[in-house]
């Protein structure tokens, strides 16, 4: 019998079509009266609907969030917050404004709600990544998790396809790595399988057609999935490469992962057999690695780290980087081998494909 701790959510979550028109009764529900309403300077139309939509209970907007959560911004929250007796944040986008949110609960209490636009999953997750000075440290911090979420599929109707398509693999992310994490449990695993299902399917679907919402429902449902079993695990290899590729170079967040994901599988793949078969599932081809490789290139993602800005010159700072304090990882990690990983994905090279020996760091191909 397998012995496992499995660590339960406590997110109310609403999930459906026009769900966001009941977010002024979920803000009654927490006994607040006096929402702020959070997002980034692109998303001020979709946040300008949810203030109308809370009437007397939204007090003002907060438009300056922005990616990997700078402390100097939420700093600048938080004071604004103050200032006009905010009692609730409620966040409106993508992990940046969810970000944003998480770490000003974490400053001052106030209870937390978001309605998604994207498929990054942080609304899931008691993970709080915040950067200062060129560095991102991330926390797990259980009194972040959101109080409640409002997954309302219209809201992501109007993300571009090439957009959704790189979200849509960063959600892909959260659920290979909880499929080998270190606090993986069975219902992790099954909800992990079920999101990869969901996300194989919709995001070329969305891709094709744009306006197909059946497309866009099943793509936030894999999300929410994705990232609530991301949130009942642990991190792994890929998620310490993409937060210090994000915090020291300021890369995309969601085409970081797209561009990462096949080469951290490929290097995991000898010491993860159970999640490599399921990857395998869901996008059969020639092994999970490359399945995921050519499937992101089907659906338009990037595939090399220096087409999103990062310097060559980089590559060994952030393998010192990432080794550093590293997360678990099913398979060993060091310098050099994370050095070879790196290079690879910054060349927009395929992933090494050929069967590895997990005692060589290098990825070496077997004799």
């Amino acid at each position: 019998m397998r012995s496992f701790v499995h660590r339960g959510q406590i997110t109310k979550v609403v999930f459906g079509t026009g769900t966001r028109k009941g977010i002024a009764d979920e803000v009654r529900a927490l006994g607040c009266d006096r929402a702020l309403v959070v997002c980034t300077p692109g998303q001020t139309q979709q946040a300008g609907e949810v203030s109308e939509l809370l009437g007397p209970l939204g007090v003002a907007t907060f438009d300056q969030a922005t990616a990997h959560t700078p402390i100097a911004v939420t700093n600048k929250a938080v004071d604004f917050a103050r200032a006009v007796g905010a009692d609730c944040v409620v966040a409106v986008g993508g992990g940046s404004p969810i970000g944003l949110g998480k770490a000003m609960t974490s400053r001052t209490g106030l209870p937390h709600l978001a309605l998604p636009t994207t498929y990054a999953g942080s609304e899931m997750t008691p993970i709080l990544g915040e950067t200062h000075e060129g560095t991102k440290t991330t926390r797990r911090l259980p009194q972040v998790l959101l109080k409640t979420v409002v997954y309302d599929v219209d809201l992501t109707l109007t993300l571009p396809p090439d957009v959704a398509a790189v979200s849509g693999l960063n959600a892909m992310a959260h659920a290979v790595e909880a499929l080998y994490a270190q606090g993986q449990d069975p219902l992790a695993f099954l909800m992990a399988g079920e999101a990869l299902d969901a996300l194989a399917a919709a995001l070329p679907a969305i891709v094709r057609d744009p306006a197909d919402q059946e497309a866009r429902g099943t793509a936030l449902y894999g999300a929410w999935l994705a990232g609530t079993c991301l949130g009942t695990v642990g991190m792994a290899l890929h998620h310490k490469v993409c937060h210090v590729l994000g915090g020291t170079f300021d890369l995309p967040h969601a085409k970081t992962h797209a561009v990462v994901l096949p080469h951290v599988i490929a290097y995991n793949a000898p010491a993860a057999s159970p999640a490599m078969a399921r990857i395998g599932k869901a996008l059969p081809g020639p092994g999970p690695a490359r399945a995921i490789f050519e499937f992101a290139g089907r659906i338009g993602a990037p595939s090399a780290l220096r087409d999103l800005g990062m310097p060559a010159s980089g590559i060994r700072e952030a393998a010192d980087l990432i080794v550093r304090d590293g997360y678990w990882n099913p398979r060993p990690v060091d310098q050099d081998a994370v050095r070879v990983l790196l290079e690879r994905a910054w060349a927009g090279e395929p992933p090494l494909s050929a069967s590895v020996d997990p005692s060589d760091p290098t990825g070496a191909p077997r004799a």
